[in-house]
């Protein structure tokens, strides 16, 4: 099979037209396609649905793209390891990620260290980050909890306490720290079942048997944000993501019984990926400058 042709096929997948995929990979439109389908004849399928303009992948085409992105992991591998004695001058690097926070300071302080390397950030759910993994679509996964998760590699990041945040004359905001069972009957703001911090915090309330009265479930930490700066409850959130607003205050829970955790995934077998290496000797070094002094 012909690296150029399959390299033809995931340019037009990622791109989702011929025309946009040879831009990309600075072809002609007709060589592209000549590429695509020369690969379709040698093998006898087709890999595209051609609806005008439109490309749908068919149940072949789905099935290739993630040993075709595979194959051009490895191909990148391969050239950084020989090009400029490894020394990653050039290259791309995919991040899969639940939340902004913790991803953009370590994309951060990679890109200050490899200016030189692409990288892009895809944001979705657990089981979709694990899912591009699988397909290797992102390379690396920050994800906000442990996932028992085998073939994956999993590194732990960071761990922060949940606080919860109040409107300004709500009788907590003065407080700045409660006890946990000062919440029983409260109305909280709530996450979506699955959400990492509802999570953290439910186990919390189940363990010291506090049962707190739920004001709303909202999908979203900005939406959170907004129901309790018009005093509709309690919300609750990382302190590392919590963003000053003059509306709200925030009050520490004694004991720090509830935490969420950040974890990077990446497939085992792609652990020492000479691209993927770096980016985790990067983020470890930052790691050590987030944890709290010992006391």
């Amino acid at each position: 099979m012909s690296a150029a042709r399959l390299r033809a096929f995931l340019a037009v997948a990622q791109h989702g037209s011929f025309s946009g995929a040879a831009r990309a990979v600075g072809l002609s439109q007709p060589t592209l396609t000549t590429q695509v389908q020369a690969l379709e004849r040698q093998h006898n399928v087709v890999l595209f649905h051609r609806q005008g303009h439109r490309i749908e992948l068919t149940s072949v085409g789905e099935r290739l793209l993630p040993i075709a992105r595979q194959i051009a992991s490895l191909e990148q591998d391969s050239y950084n390891l020989l090009h400029d004695s490894g020394d990653l001058q050039s290259g791309e690097l995919k991040l899969g990620a639940v939340g902004p926070f913790h991803v953009i300071e370590m994309v951060d302080a990679y890109r200050k260290r490899y200016p030189r390397l692409d990288v892009s950030i895809r944001m979705g759910n657990s089981s979709s980050v694990f899912k591009d993994l699988e397909e290797y679509a992102v390379d690396i996964g920050v994800l906000a909890r442990f996932h028992e998760a085998p073939g994956f590699s999993a590194t732990p990041y960071a761990r922060h306490a949940l606080i919860l945040f109040v409107h300004r004359d709500h009788p907590f905001a003065s407080r700045g720290q409660i006890r946990l069972d000062e919440l029983h009957g409260q109305p909280m703001l709530q996450r979506e079942s699955g959400s990492s911090t509802r999570r953290a915090l439910d186990e919390a309330f189940q363990r010291a048997g506090v049962r707190p009265k739920l004001a709303m479930e909202i999908g979203s930490r900005e939406a959170i944000r907004e129901a309790a700066a018009r005093g509709i409850g309690i919300g609750a959130v990382s302190e590392a993501e919590f963003i000053p607003d003059e509306r709200l205050r925030t009050v520490r829970i004694e004991g720090d019984p509830a935490v969420t955790h950040t974890y990077l995934y990446c497939l085992q077998i792609r652990r020492e990926s000479r691209v993927l290496a770096s980016f985790f000797d990067v983020a470890l070094k930052l790691r050590k400058g987030l944890q709290p002094a010992a006391t």
